[in-house]
């Protein structure tokens, strides 16, 4: 990836949003793959994708995360990179979250690494999955909610329990609360840690109305962007956004402005810093 570019990560539906939040939130695997189709076209090249039940539910079962993959790589083929979610939702234990991965081997997934490794005597199970994901080329984004989650990850690295490559980082600013309103200011316990990095790549989700704002944040001090209806249903006016594909727009024509361009979903592929 050239300096100048950003990945944008579209987070479509997340666990627990429904048609009542917006009727344009994908639910079933048809809705799903028309959404990433038009969130590729639109300039993203990751989708992180929540596979649901019959019924709607956030589910981590083999079965419904089949017929998700399936239908969007229908649609879709390579134009962009799958990215499997193993958030628990208070439901799932680790052992059902690594399960999942095993058996789909999907090309990237997603990881609260406070949920696999919910205490130290998980340290070394985890340690092995994570190394596996590595072997078998998964793309593993670790997922942070705090300074204290972004310290607690460069000590497993420290201490060898993370492969070196195959990296991406996600910093969550905020929480999944009612009414989560995230500003440019949550991203700083994050961006004083950087240097610590050595240049792995990371990215920003955010909630609410300045979501955008803080994505570009992010996006100046070289992170990468996830934006979509799981975080936040607004567009950067405030009003409530028509569709997960115009807020990747917008969000491509904002990074353009300020001489930023969307990476190429090859590009990606062919990253070192990710690789």
């Amino acid at each position: 990836m050239r300096d100048d570019e950003r990945l944008i990560i579209v987070a479509p539906n997340g666990a627990r949003r429904t048609h009542q939040d917006h009727p344009a939130l994908p639910v079933t695997p048809e809705e799903i793959a028309d959404t990433v189709a038009a969130c590729a076209e639109a300039g993203a090249a990751m989708v992180h994708l929540h596979a649901r039940t019959p019924n709607g539910e956030h589910s981590l079962e083999i079965s419904d995360n089949i017929a998700v993959l399936e239908e969007v790589r229908r649609r879709v083929g390579d134009r962009v990179i799958i990215q499997v979610t193993t958030e628990a939702v208070g439901r799932y234990q680790p052992a059902q979250q690594m399960a999942l991965i095993r058996a789909l081997e999907p090309e990237a997934a997603s990881f609260a690494l406070r949920e696999l490794i919910p205490s130290p005597e998980y340290e070394a199970g985890a340690a092995e999955f994570f190394h596996w994901c590595a072997e078998r080329n998964i793309l593993a984004q670790y997922i942070l909610y705090s300074e204290q989650d972004l310290l607690y990850y460069l000590s497993l690295i420290e201490r060898e329990l993370l492969p070196k490559q195959r990296h991406h980082l996600l910093f969550v600013l905020g929480r999944y609360a009612t009414d989560q309103q995230s500003t440019p200011d949550d991203l700083l316990p994050f961006t004083a840690l950087l240097p610590r990095l050595h240049g792995r790549r990371w990215a920003v989700c955010a909630f609410g109305a300045r979501e955008q704002e803080c994505l570009l944040s992010a996006a100046q001090l070289g992170g990468d962007l996830r934006v979509g209806f799981e975080n936040n249903l607004q567009a950067a006016n405030g009003e409530l956004a028509s569709s997960n594909a115009d807020q990747v727009y917008s969000l491509v024509t904002a990074l353009k402005a300020r001489g930023l361009s969307p990476v190429n979903v090859n590009s990606l592929r062919c990253d070192p810093e990710i690789l």
